[in-house]
Formats: C-alpha cells, structure tokens, sequence
C-alpha cells in the first residue's frame, strides 16, 4: 500500500507513547499466572529437580559437617579407627553432590532452552496474527527485540536459575538448624544481622526491576534502528547519510550504556552491602565463639564446623543476589512478553465470528468512514458496489485515501462507520482467516522474500502441484528470465528480491497471485514500476489474473485503466465522481483533467495513449 495516505510515522509513534503511558504496569502477583502457564507443563520434571536439588544440597552439607567429628575426635582424641568413616562419607557424598549437579544442569538448562524456543514460536504466532494497525504502531525491530531477546531470560524460571535460588534458601535453612544446636545465642545474632541484609535486598530488588525493563525497552528501539537502518542502506548511502545514522545509533548505545551502568551501580551497593555484613558477621562470630570456647561450651571442632555451616548459610544468601538478579530480568522479558500476548488479535473472539466459505466477490462500501487517528477522518461516507468479475478502478491524487479504501477490502483494518460488506456479510463480523484464503494482492512496491524463485511463487500456495506452479510461471512469463538463470527455479532472490530486476520482481508477485487463484483481486499501482517493454511482458498475465474474478485497480497511469468497468475518482477521502472512461470523460470533470494532462505528457513521451491498457473480458 502506498503510505500518503496513512499518518506521520511521528503520529504513529506518539499514540503509542500515549497507550504505553495509560497502560498500568504489571505487578509482580499479576505475573505469576503466566509463571504457573509455563511452569505446569514442566512441574514433573520441577518436582523431580527439586527431589534432586535436596539430596545435592544435604550432601554438601556432609564437608562441614565432617570437622567436628574429625577435629574433635580424631585429631585431639587420636581414635584414628574413625578416620576411615569421616573420609568414607565426604567421598560418598561429594560423589552423589557431582553426579545430581550433573543430572540437574542436564534437566534444566535443556528445559530453559526448550521453554525459550516455545515461547519464541508462541509469541512469534501471536504477533503474526495482529491487526496491521499494531504494526504500524511498532517498529520491526521492536518486534524482533520481543520475540528473540525478551525471551532469553525466562530460562531462568525454569532452568537451573530457580533451582539455585530455592536451593540457596533450603541450604541456608539447613544450616541455621544446625548452628541453632551448636549456638543459639551466635546464630540469633548472626539471624537478626542476616535479617537487616535481606530486607536491604528486597528494597533493593524493586529497584532494579524497573531498570531491566527499562533496558527491554531501549535495547528494543536500538535494534529497531539499526534493522532499519541496515535494511535501508542504499537509501543511506545514496543520501550519504552514514555519519548520521552512527549518531542516532551511537546516541542509542549511550542510553543503553546509562542502563547498565545504573543496574551495575545498584549491585555493586549489593555486592558492597554484602561483603561488609560478611565482615561484621565474621567478627562477631570469633568474639561470641572465642568466649564460648573458653567457657567450655564449644569444642575447637564444634567452633570449626559452626564457622563452616555459617559460610554455608551466608554464600547461598550472597549467591542469591546474582540469582535474584537473573530472576528480576526474567520477571522483566515476561512482562513485556505478557504485553505483547495480550494484545488482540485479527480474529480475536473467533467463535462469534463468521468462516466464509467460497465467496462470490460482491464488494460494498456503505457510508463507510474512516480514520487512522481519532479525530482527524480520512474517508468520509464512501458508498459504492464492485459487483463479482467487474474492475473497479480508483484514480485521484496521492493522499486523497485510495490506499486507505483498499487497506478496508483487505481487512487490514475497519471502518469506523458504516460497513464495508462482501456478499452481503459484514467484514468486521467475518473470520479475516476464512476471507483472506481468497483473496490476492499485487502491490506496487513487490515484496519478495531471501529464497529461490520457487519458494516465492508458492509462497501464497506451498501445497501447489508442480504443474499448476509451471502454469503460473508461464502465465506471468517468470520462465523467460528464471530459466536463463544456472540455478532456474532454484536461484535465490536476495533480500527483498534485490537480485532481481524491478520488471523480473513484479513477474514474480503476479505470478504468486496467480497460484493463489483468488476470488478478489487488489492490484495496487502494479505495473507504475515498469517500462514500457516490461509491462507489454506481463499484460497477459494481468489480464488472465483479472478474468472472472472482482479486482480493484489503482492506477495513477490512467490510460492503463480505459476498460474498468467502474472508475472512482477519490478527492479528500469522498468519491467525486464515478462511471466507466467514456463518461467520465464526457463529464469533463476532474477525471478529464487528469487523463488529459496524463495523456499530452504521454504524447510528449512518445508513448501511445491507448499502450498498456487493461483488457476485460
């Protein structure tokens, strides 16, 4: 579709800062659902990590508790016949701690990564399925951002991030039972100092939070710039426009670099938090610890194996701030996942919604108005009827909403007022699935994916039989240049079909839309890319393409529509007049303007007027 007709990008983007800013940010409790969502396909194998996880962790608690038995006892008692057992024991369960680590990386880290890649084919489906009006909205890059970046991060709520946090915690809970045996008076000291250290964790959690979603975002807009800017770059060179570019992206890294640098500045106040109250814990231990030992209440084993379990309560709790970091970006990607999953789709509400079956291609637009901002209308009560096998062309000049009535017999959005009708339903009321299975488009700017020849032309029928694919090829006279090619069929096109000549690209896009053999047929401004030689080539195809089936025509080239059954001259989004070529010439209105001016600058570039035209049957 042709863009004048749509509003300023910076429109677009400043009714969606505006929707972003009235949305409410999701809570941390709104997020568990989608948590549980993800979590009970897995929760076996959750369950299973975490029987797993609590053998791993009483094995590593097997070492510290070794000491005091073999200080106590075998150093100072000298009853060596216990140095076979002690040893016998961390070697067992140093054995079973290796062999479950292994067993729970193993699990897990596969699960993340199996859970990334649904997620991604989830989100990916979703976005495919939303109204056009969010793509205009969005930026491509935004969108690759979601769906190949926010993701990554949820691995950790069901890879081995989640396990180690929980583990860290029953770790430190089995420790502060057994410190809690050995010293009450030391452990509730240690407790209340460790308390002051989680509450300053927890403060400083919510401030992160933020930040790493603040990062989604900016690294999101960076990469839409630069997929821009990258897809772009015979625009940017041609303009000389390189210096600029690296300054809008260099200005995105900056902000992105600022992120960071605050998320790292907050933890290293962790980091620092933590250390010092590892020291105060420390001292405070050998005071209460040195005191107790000489008042014959803790044995020099007792003290050591005490000091042990303490640094094994105290480093799953430091560990915890690098796992609840991980963890607070995952929450972060899962809630701009979140946004994106909840928005509605084309065919939102599908049970209510009418399935076409074969259409007959009666098209009408009853008192139709339309805008894309609220406010600000782009058509204003359209009302006309292309009956099924005519050619309804529509002429005016660039912005007066052409585009815009054919973005509405697509679907690609609704009329604000008024009904746009095929064969009598609504098409706000209709399945867009159902509709657009019979539906072809031939635009003027061609878009071609990086494959073969092949995989483009059967793109709009991938089941096609090979025949119906030569047919098509044929038809549309892809053959005469894809069989000069060493590869034929099988030649890749580039990007966007760069290897490809304008003329050759076109080719392409009509025989697609020929393969798919629709019932409506949109050709916008298809054949304005041509030269004359070019277009004479893929006139037949064209015609064959148009016979039997309703087809709209844009057309600024209006010699090329002399035999449409209906012309809609389209002026400030109202029909200003309508007939077939003779009478709107006859009239000697606006549609006599334009032809005769289109036709002495025809005569000026010794064209013939007649060359080209579009022949009904």
């Amino acid at each position: 579709m042709r863009g004048a007709d749509r509003p300023a990008r910076g429109t677009g983007k400043a009714v969606a800062a505006e929707m972003t800013a009235k949305r409410p940010k999701p809570k941390l409790k709104d997020v568990w659902p989608e948590i549980w969502t993800l979590v009970r396909p897995r929760r076996w194998l959750l369950l299973g990590s975490f029987c797993l996880m609590i053998v791993n962790r009483a094995c590593s608690l097997v070492l510290p508790a070794s000491f005091k038995p073999l200080i106590d006892v075998v150093f100072i008692q000298k009853q060596m016949h216990w140095l076979p057992i002690v040893v016998g024991a961390v070697l067992l369960a140093t054995t079973i701690q290796g062999i479950t680590s292994y067993a729970l990386t193993q699990l897990l880290s596969k699960a993340g990564q199996r859970l990334i890649a649904e997620l991604r084919r989830t989100v990916q489906d979703h976005v495919g399925r939303l109204p056009v009006a969010y793509y205009d909205e969005n930026r491509t890059g935004t969108l690759v951002a979601r769906i190949m970046t926010d993701v990554e991060g949820v691995r950790n709520i069901i890879g081995t991030g989640i396990v180690d946090f929980v583990g860290g915690v029953l770790t430190a809970l089995f420790a502060f039972v057994y410190l809690l045996r050995q010293s009450v008076s030391m452990t509730l000291v240690t407790f209340v100092i460790m308390g002051v250290f989680a509450f300053l964790v927890q403060r400083a959690f919510k401030t992160i939070r933020p930040i790493f979603r603040e990062r989604s975002k900016i690294n999101a807009e960076v990469t839409g710039r630069l997929t821009e800017s990258l897809g772009g770059v015979r625009v940017v060179k041609g303009y000389h426009a390189e210096e600029s570019e690296a300054k809008v992206f260099a200005g995105g890294v900056e902000r992105l670099l600022q992120n960071v640098i605050s998320s790292l500045t907050a933890q290293s106040l962790m980091t620092l938090a933590s250390t010092v109250i590892l020291g105060v814990v420390g001292a405070v231990v050998m005071w209460m610890g040195a005191h107790a030992n000489a008042a014959g209440k803790l044995t020099p084993g007792g003290y050591f194996s005490y000091v042990m379990f303490l640094a094994f309560m105290t480093a799953p709790l430091i560990q915890l701030v690098n796992i609840g970091t991980q963890l607070t970006e995952a929450m972060a990607g899962l809630d701009r996942t979140r946004e994106v999953l909840a928005e509605a789709t084309e065919d939102a509400g599908g049970d209510k919604k009418i399935a076409l079956g074969p259409v007959v291609g009666d098209v009408r637009f009853d008192q139709v108005d339309f805008a894309y901002v609220e406010d600000k209308p782009v058509l204003h009560g359209i009302s006309f009827e292309a009956k099924p096998g005519t050619v309804t062309a529509l002429v005016g000049s660039s912005g007066s909403g052409k585009s815009t009535i054919i973005s509405l017999v697509c679907g690609f959005h609704f009329a604000g007022k008024g009904a746009v009708l095929i064969d009598d339903h609504n098409l706000a009321d209709v399945r867009l699935s159902s509709y657009r299975e019979q539906l072809g488009v031939v635009l003027q700017e061609t878009f071609l994916f990086d494959g073969t020849i092949r995989e483009n032309v059967l793109f709009s029928r991938p089941d096609a039989s090979e025949q119906a694919f030569e047919e098509a090829c044929r038809i549309a006279r892809v053959d005469e240049f894809a069989e000069r090619f060493a590869e034929g069929y099988e030649t890749i096109v580039g990007e966007r079909g760069v290897k490809l000549s304008g003329g050759q690209r076109q080719r392409l896009s009509i025989a697609r839309a020929i393969l798919a053999d629709p019932r409506i047929l949109i050709l916008d401004e298809a054949t304005s890319s041509l030269d004359s030689e070019s277009e004479a080539l893929i006139q037949e195809g064209l015609n064959y393409l148009m016979r039997g089936r309703t087809t709209f025509v844009i057309a600024h080239r209006l010699s090329t529509i002399r035999k449409a059954d209906q012309i809609l001259v389209i002026e400030g989004g109202r029909i200003v007049e309508r007939g077939n070529h003779d009478e709107l010439y006859a009239n000697a209105g606006r549609y006599y303007d334009l032809y005769t001016r289109q036709h002495g600058l025809e005569k000026n570039l010794f064209l013939a007027p007649g060359e080209g035209d579009l022949v009904t049957q």
